[in-house]
């Protein structure tokens, strides 16, 4: 039976505390996802080797995505995968390339395994693990064909704000690696996050934004997650920028 990891004790006091994206949700697995997860873990759940806590990483790792996925294939990588919706759709409809799944709440992932099985997608890879590390150590630079990331945490408390995956200081690990040519697609429905996102893309350094809201993203289905944000008559807005050669 899966267990999450234990956080490894740490002697205090602590002198910083690194800011992430993210608030780990716990969760026990009901019978079915924990089938879904013993089944399938071992081949379609990277084994990350660790740093200190249960989402960190070495920084030493090196992920060879031709190993993890058994072949050579583009890769397309989506940050927060939730549930697994979108990106096993995608898997689906692209059969051609490789999917990769970043997300710290585990019973989303096993949720993920269990979709793709039913619907009977290979081509996906999870990995329980912090965005902004992996982007920066653990993926080859220039190996991803696209970067999506689809409905981030607004963190729409000012006070909070400065923990939006989305900020000047994640556009060069966006950038590190996007190959050229490739798309960092973004979507949310809060308008003042996509604001923040507009100047974001504005300003980062390797990319072709044209300054306005892209056309949404036919590659992405509506999700619930979505159609929540419908209900209650939030605009979706979809921003799309294109790696340029160095």
């Amino acid at each position: 039976m899966f267990v999450p990891e234990p956080i490894p004790h740490v002697r205090k006091p602590r002198v910083h505390r690194e800011v992430v994206s993210f608030t780990r949700r716990g969760g026990r697995l009901t019978e079915r996802l924990q089938k879904g997860w013993d089944d399938l873990s071992a081949t379609h759940v990277l084994d990350i080797p660790r740093s200190t806590t249960s989402t960190s990483l070495d920084p030493e790792f090196r992920l060879d995505l031709a190993k993890a996925f058994g072949r050579e294939a583009p890769t397309i990588m989506e940050i927060g995968s939730g549930r697994g919706e979108s990106i096993v759709h995608a898997a689906l409809e692209n059969p051609d390339k490789n999917f990769l799944a970043l997300e710290v709440y585990v019973p989303g992932v096993a949720q993920g395994l269990v979709t793709m099985r039913h619907l009977g997608a290979t081509n996906v890879r999870f990995a329980v693990v912090d965005a902004a590390a992996a982007l920066a150590t653990m993926l080859p630079e220039a190996s991803l064909e696209e970067l999506r990331v689809w409905f981030p945490d607004p963190w729409h408390k000012k006070k909070h704000n400065k923990r939006r995956l989305i900020s000047p200081d994640f556009a060069p690990l966006a950038a590190r690696v996007i190959q050229p040519g490739g798309y960092w697609r973004l979507a949310t429905d809060w308008q003042e996050y996509a604001d923040h996102m507009h100047e974001v893309l504005s300003e980062a350094a390797g990319f072709d934004y044209s300054g306005t809201w892209a056309p949404r993203f036919e590659g992405r289905p509506v999700t619930r997650f979505e159609s929540n944000g419908l209900e209650v008559g939030r605009d979706i807005r979809d921003l799309s920028a294109r790696r340029l050669s160095e």
